[in-house]
């Protein structure tokens, strides 16, 4: 067999780019990968621990709604990683590779707890709130800003940059734990103003977590008209897809660049502050709890629509609690609820090459199957 005729054989089955598919398909496409994926689950768990896998399932989902208490912790986890991602998506549109999420966080976090601590007691509590939100949102956005002036006037690379922002940030923060850390020599904080309560958060009812979820609600809202249907949105969208092409069109690509990091920035700086003053109230270098690396797979498994983050940061975090439930209750380490998790994960990450591509088998010259 010559050449040619190997290379037309080659040729018969290949990968083509599918044209947009309608919503409902893609939605049907993921719902069939999320019921394999359980059903790999259960395999998998009967196979390594001959337990019930139907009692591991309900273990899964108790972790989350087994009492109203779990349910609130659950929708404050996912609120705080949702605002993140919601930060990520502006910056990962126009092709931006923010992996400085972590550290744009901990600022806001870090300038939020300085106000607590140097300005509570002494100004208006309401005041003091509005400072801590204003440090916290300025913090994030300048920590964004420094990578994106570098990569606007020197092209350097933003994914180096913004990583190694994280641990200047890290760094930074325990720098002045040790200064606050009370009682001296614990090597922690502890919690900031607990008798005053100044800087904190109102609380809406009996709901601790009610009013940061309901700011991240918001703000979703707010984020997708601003990507969707805003003049700014529409530039982020021609950036990504081409800078010449931006350029051609008359937008200023250095500015974009600077304008979408600052409010990443913003944003991330903007959950700092929900999880010192809302939720948390103290300061320690895992405070963001990774939710800035986290963030990077719920903004591009949601294809950067602020919509589909909800679901996709509810099924991250649905998993993790669950997780840990499964650990408690059959007594099994936190590596066998990583398997479960990495399984699921897998089948739906998996399934987006079903969405985006399509397999073509030719039969003969121009004929596709």
């Amino acid at each position: 067999m010559n050449d040619a005729a190997k290379s037309k054989m080659k040729a018969r089955i290949h990968i083509v780019k599918r044209a947009a598919m309608p919503w409902y398909q893609a939605a049907g496409i993921r719902a069939l990968a999320l019921f394999l994926a359980v059903i790999v689950c259960g395999i998998v768990t009967y196979v390594l621990t001959g337990d019930n896998p139907a009692s591991v399932f309900k273990t899964i989902f108790e972790g989350s709604f087994g009492s109203e208490r779990r349910f609130w912790v659950m929708l404050q986890n996912l609120s705080m990683l949702l605002c993140v991602s919601l930060a990520m998506a502006p910056a990962f549109r126009m092709r931006f590779w923010n992996i400085g999420g972590e550290g744009q966080v901990l600022v806001g976090c870090l300038a939020t707890a300085a106000c607590m601590i140097n300005l509570g007691g002494k100004i208006p509590n309401g005041f003091l709130i509005f400072m801590s939100l204003m440090a916290a949102v300025s913090a994030g956005a300048f920590w964004a800003f420094i990578p994106a002036a570098c990569k606007a006037n020197w092209n350097t690379n933003e994914t180096l940059f913004t990583l190694m922002m994280n641990y200047v940030a890290t760094q930074l923060t325990a720098y002045y734990i040790i200064i606050w850390e009370s009682p001296k020599g614990s090597g922690k904080v502890g919690i900031i103003q607990q008798k005053s309560q100044a800087g904190w958060l109102p609380q809406i009812g009996q709901y601790k977590y009610l009013l940061p979820v309901l700011v991240v609600f918001i703000l979703t809202i707010i984020v997708y008209i601003y990507m969707r249907y805003s003049k700014q949105g529409y530039e982020l969208a021609v950036v990504g897809e081409s800078e010449k092409t931006a350029r051609y069109v008359g937008i200023s690509v250095p500015r974009v660049i600077v304008r979408s990091m600052i409010l990443s920035g913003a944003i991330c700086g903007l959950c700092g502050f929900l999880l010192v003053a809302g939720t948390d109230h103290t300061i320690t270098t895992t405070l963001a709890g990774g939710r800035g690396f986290t963030a990077v797979m719920v903004a591009w498994m949601a294809k950067f629509n602020p919509i589909g983050m909800i679901f996709t940061a509810f099924l991250l975090v649905f998993l993790n609690k669950g997780a840990g439930e499964i650990a408690t209750s059959f007594g099994l380490n936190q590596s066998f609820s990583d398997i479960l998790s990495g399984i699921i994960i897998f089948f739906l990450i998996g399934c987006e090459f079903f969405i985006s591509y399509r397999i073509v088998r030719q039969r003969g010259e121009g004929q596709n199957v």
